[in-house]
């Protein structure tokens, strides 16, 4: 069928009798899925006869409350395996991310944020941290030395130089290490 061209209104045909087809399928299963809501909600629903005394209504409110109940538990149930499944399901990403190796980084936003504000974040308002560093740091006494003294009264740096300069100067020096 290859090497022959198929004809445009031939294509047409096909593809109409091939939507003709899907639609009657689509038609059947709904029908299908009504029938099968009807046949449970008969099955777990039976009719409603209403009740004449008030001892029969009485039994007919415990046992829709025991119905309830029952419901309740297994609703109850399935959330948990479900919510177990999901930290399975969790688990087992982690567990292949960590075998394949490779991890992508989000991108993160800058935030400027006070560390008073960032430990506040973190351990939530009823903790109110200050982080004064200030306050924590030790007072320190500064020691003043004899050298830096003796530097500090050396005096006039001009007189120094001018003593020093010429061969009068050089002699001083010499003979004063002499």
């Amino acid at each position: 069928m290859s090497g022959k061209k198929v004809s445009s209104s031939r294509k047409h045909q096909l593809k109409s009798l091939m939507l003709s087809i899907a639609k009657g399928i689509l038609e059947e299963e709904e029908r299908e899925r009504e029938e099968a809501k009807r046949r449970y909600i008969a099955e777990t629903c039976p009719p409603v006869s209403m009740p004449r005394t008030m001892q029969e209504l009485q039994d007919l409110c415990k046992e829709i409350h025991r119905k309830i109940d029952g419901i309740d538990e297994e609703r109850y149930d399935l959330e948990m395996k479900v919510n177990k499944a999901n930290k399975e399901i969790d688990d087992l990403k982690i567990k292949v991310q960590d075998l394949m190796g490779k991890f992508k980084k989000p991108v993160l936003k800058k935030v400027r944020m006070s560390a008073d504000a960032m430990l506040k974040a973190l351990l939530g308002s009823k903790h109110t941290v200050n982080l004064d560093l200030r306050a924590n740091l030790k007072q320190v006494k500064k020691e003043v030395k004899d050298e830096d003294k003796d530097l500090r009264d050396v005096g006039d740096w001009r007189k120094n130089i001018e003593d020093k300069s010429g061969m009068d100067g050089r002699k001083k020096m010499f003979e004063a290490e002499a």
